[in-house]
């Protein structure tokens, strides 16, 4: 991968995702849904009819995203049916000219991130399964990645390439230009761009885009821009989706997830993700050095569900009550040492330690040879009782720090237990004595 990263984006921790188009009328899967059968492509486009953004205020929205203490969002400026949400001259497949909304939704969105401080981002998706020239040729192998095409049948899947023997490499040519076309667009004409986050990359290789020559495109025409990792190699981080990472990846990264199951809005999905729950996982994320981009899918009105307003709202107040553990911060402690999420400061003289449950009456970290010079609970600032006990001096091996932790300490969602140390953190993280 290649990396060009801005230092925003490390501190940034929580970005949200939002996922908005003509797919909201019906309540159905955003593009998908016409490409698996779900409904026939001509259904599916007629949605441009009840597309209305009636209610559509992205100032409420950045205000939103700015209490709940995000920093940057990523909006779908076109997704993978092709229907954009600026006034494109590449076609007139666009909110602008083809549904009652007639008008650019990505301005007014641009322009309230900014009044809020929030970084810009913008969705784009490679492909375009309704565009005429999209599907013009097969995929390459690349003897790198291997097959990119394993999970597709292409004979079967007129949306995604042409059958075996059919290809017309002047119509990709075309696709090509308009591809370059649209992203020049996004690129001139909103100001500063923060992020570009690409999608749609798995169904050719990066010989067949020519990522490498878009990447550099891409920075002349926004210099400070940074790329999500689907760019075929090309991109700036990556970008794990759905399921929190085991270990975290290498280099920079974003964790990407819903708060229910569904990317945009999907009329019959009300299995949201508890407060509790996103907490857990925005700190494990944090904990790990990642960023949370947080999905929401408004309705086609515009409005975001209020179950996840509510939700938004809760993960905020947590970040905000428990803010010094989240912000200014780096990865945590390394596994093994505590059961729960940690951060460590930026000078690496203060852990954070981020625990989930209850505890009966204490919880212990194992490992650290600093002396505690003051323990709290972050949010009240109560000083907590704690002592070493154990150890090996003569082998180097500090005792098990155990921390009395009383029930009025406890945060209903997840508890942050503060400690200033003597010096940087110092670990042990050996085998012991053989």
């Amino acid at each position: 991968m290649v990396t060009m990263m801005q230092s925003w984006f490390p501190d940034a921790k929580l970005g949200i995702f939002i996922h908005y188009g003509i797919y909201a009328v019906k309540g159905i899967p955003e593009s998908w849904s016409f490409f698996n059968g779900q409904i026939s492509h001509e259904d599916y486009m007629a949605q441009v009819d009840g597309f209305t953004a009636a209610n559509y205020d992205p100032e409420a929205w950045a205000n939103l995203f700015e209490r709940v203490g995000a920093k940057y969002a990523v909006l779908t400026t076109k997704h993978h049916d092709g229907v954009a949400l600026w006034d494109t001259d590449a076609n007139d497949l666009s909110v602008v000219k083809k549904t009652p909304a007639g008008r650019d939704l990505i301005t007014p969105y641009a322009e309230a991130l900014r009044r809020h401080g929030l970084k810009v981002g913008f969705y784009f998706s490679h492909l375009d399964w309704t565009h005429p020239d999209y599907a013009t040729v097969r995929p390459l192998r690349d003897e790198n990645a291997g097959t990119t095409t394993e999970h597709l049948n292409l004979d079967m899947n007129p949306f995604s390439a042409p059958p075996a023997g059919q290809e017309d490499p002047e119509r990709w040519e075309r696709f090509l230009q308009f591809h370059r076309q649209q992203l020049e667009e996004l690129c001139t004409r909103f100001g500063k761009i923060d992020l570009l986050w690409f999608d749609g990359d798995w169904e050719r290789t990066a010989e067949q885009f020519r990522m490498k020559e878009l990447r550099d495109q891409l920075h002349a025409w926004q210099p400070e821009v940074i790329l999500n990792s689907r760019m075929l190699g090309y991109g700036d981080y990556a970008t794990p989706e759905q399921g929190i990472p085991t270990y975290a990846p290498e280099g920079p990264w974003e964790f990407c997830v819903t708060i229910n199951d569904s990317w945009g809005y999907q009329v019959q999905d009300h299995n949201h993700k508890s407060v509790r729950q996103l907490v857990r996982m925005f700190a494990e994320v944090i904990a790990m050095g990642g960023n949370m981009l947080l999905d929401v899918g408004p309705k086609e009105d515009g409005t975001i569900l209020p179950e996840q307003v509510e939700r938004l709202e809760g993960l905020g107040d947590w970040i905000r009550k428990h803010s010094e553990a989240v912000y200014g911060t780096v990865a945590g402690l390394p596994p093994g040492l505590f059961y729960g999420a940690s951060t460590v400061s930026k000078d690496r003289t203060t852990v954070y330690l981020i625990f989930f449950d209850r505890p009966f009456d204490q919880i212990a970290l194992k490992g650290l040879k600093n002396e505690v010079v003051r323990c709290s609970v972050v949010g009240s600032g109560q000083e907590l009782t704690h002592q070493k006990l154990g150890g090996a001096s003569w082998e180097g091996i500090p005792g098990v720090l155990w921390i009395d932790v009383p029930p009025e300490a406890v945060d209903p969602n997840a508890t942050v237990v503060k400690l200033e140390l003597d010096g940087p953190v110092d670990l042990y993280t050996g085998k012991g004595r053989h």
